[in-house]
C-alpha cells in the first residue's frame, strides 16, 4: 500500500457497505498492533524529513511521544489487477485516486528496442550533424 501512495483523504467519507456491492474486497492480514507499530515508524520518519534546505545536519537531541493512538480500518480505493500476455501471468495494483501503478507491468522487448535504437540512431545523428557544423564555421 505505501508504494501506491499518496492517497487524497480530504474526499474521504463513512464506509458503507453498499460500496463493495458487486466488487471484491479483500481486508488486510497485519493486526492491529504491527500496524500501530509500522505507523509509528513512519511517524517518525516524517518529522525526520521535514528538516530540508541544509547542506548537513546533525542531530544533538530528540524525543517524539506517541500518545493515545488509535487504530481504524480504512478502504483505499486501489485496483489489484491481473492479466496474462504472451502466456506470462501479470499482477499489478493501480492507486484509484491518482492512477499510479506498481507490479510488473509486461513490456514488449521488440517495441522497447525498437524505440531504443531509434531514438538513440536519431539523437546520435543529430548530435553528429550539429557537431559537423560548428566544425565547419
Amino acid at each position: 500500500m505505501e508504494s501506491l501512495e499518496p492517497f487524497d483523504f480530504s474526499t474521504a467519507v463513512n464506509f458503507q457497505t453498499a460500496y463493495l456491492a458487486g466488487y471484491l474486497a479483500d481486508k488486510y492480514d497485519v493486526d492491529a498492533a504491527q500496524s500501530a507499530m509500522r505507523a509509528n515508524e513512519r511517524i517518525r520518519q516524517a518529522f525526520a524529513e521535514t528538516v530540508r534546505g541544509y547542506t548537513t545536519v546533525t542531530r544533538e537531541a530528540g524525543s517524539i511521544r506517541l500518545n493515545n493512538s488509535k487504530v481504524k480500518y480504512t478502504l483505499f480505493p486501489v485496483w489489484i489487477l491481473n492479466t496474462t500476455w504472451n502466456g506470462q501471468p501479470y499482477l499489478f495494483a493501480m492507486n484509484g485516486q491518482s492512477g499510479k501503478m506498481v507490479g510488473n507491468l509486461p513490456l514488449d522487448k521488440s517495441a522497447y528496442r525498437k524505440w531504443l535504437f531509434g531514438l538513440t540512431g536519431v539523437i546520435g545523428a543529430a548530435i553528429y550533424a550539429i557537431l559537423f557544423l560548428i566544425s565547419i564555421l
